[in-house]
């Protein structure tokens, strides 16, 4: 399995590991930590060398109560970065917006990949963009408006509200000209489900990766509320272990692309994985 961007062709036979790189103020686990571009590219280079495949920059929060960021602003904390990084690493960068005018300027800077979370829903013409630039392009599951996302009264059946979004995704992509072969599928853990909902996901992803089997299919669970909840409220900082669980039962039911904060002990976990699913 291939996933193209405007820049390479990536293989999927392996597990990706995508690290998190926000440029926020006000994300629930990083939030604040990137005070300027030297900070962002030492920060990159420590993410590279604990085993990175793409890095996901991003400058806005989607977490609970975030409020949007204006286009300006967005552009303001991400292209610097981008191009810093882009200058000096040749790693696959991906921008985590769901603005096309945020994408555009990022594409320009150096990114090869754009990560929407609403799945063109916000703004169809991301698509667009990526079907002209011939960048990857990863749809999210999500459901709502950006300020009510989180806040979406539970779906019945989670796996076929999140295979019936997919399948418009994927269509609404597609008309505007994005090959397949660009497309990533992202589960959106966290985002308008139940915390058990969040675990159905993780444990029936099988059934996802077999209905979708021409894309990768990414999860992203790491550190995020669900787990804190299972390991007694545990804070931010405390939700390794169960991020770890999580992330190997994904890789063992078909996950190709995993996107993380702690890259090392993550790298590892989905290395051993891989290595004990390779004697079935």
């Amino acid at each position: 399995m291939i996933w193209q961007t405007s820049r390479r062709r990536i293989g999927v036979d392996r597990v990706l590991i995508m690290a998190i790189l926000n440029t926020t103020p006000d994300s629930f686990s990083d939030g604040g930590l990137i005070s300027g571009i030297d900070d962002a590219v030492r920060r990159a280079e420590k993410l590279i060398a604990e085993g990175a495949d793409v890095l996901d920059i991003g400058g806005e929060s989607t977490r609970p109560g975030s409020a949007r960021v204006l286009v300006d602003e967005e552009i303001r904390r991400v292209i610097p970065v981008i191009e810093g990084i882009a200058k000096r690493f040749d790693v696959p960068i991906s921008v985590d917006t769901s603005k096309a005018a945020v994408g555009k300027a990022a594409i320009d800077a150096g990114a090869e990949i754009l990560n929407d979370i609403s799945g063109l829903r916000f703004d169809a013409e991301i698509g667009e963009i990526a079907a002209r630039s011939k960048t990857g392009l990863i749809l999210m599951h999500s459901r709502g408006e950006f300020e009510t996302m989180h806040r979406q009264e539970p779906v019945e059946d989670i796996l076929s509200e999140v295979s019936g979004s997919f399948q418009a995704a994927i269509a609404k992509a597609e008309s505007f000209g994005v090959a397949a072969e660009r497309i990533v599928l992202d589960v959106g853990i966290g985002f308008g489900k139940t915390p058990e909902q969040n675990l159905e996901l993780i444990a029936r992803l099988g059934k996802l990766t077999e209905a979708f089997p021409q894309f990768p299919i990414l999860v992203g669970t790491s550190r995020k509320s669900f787990i804190g909840r299972i390991l007694n409220d545990a804070p931010v900082d405390k939700r390794l272990p169960g991020s770890l669980a999580s992330v190997v039962v994904a890789v063992w039911n078909g996950a190709k692309i995993v996107r993380v904060h702690d890259v090392k002990d993550t790298a590892d976990a989905v290395r051993t994985v891989e290595a004990i699913k390779a004697e079935l």
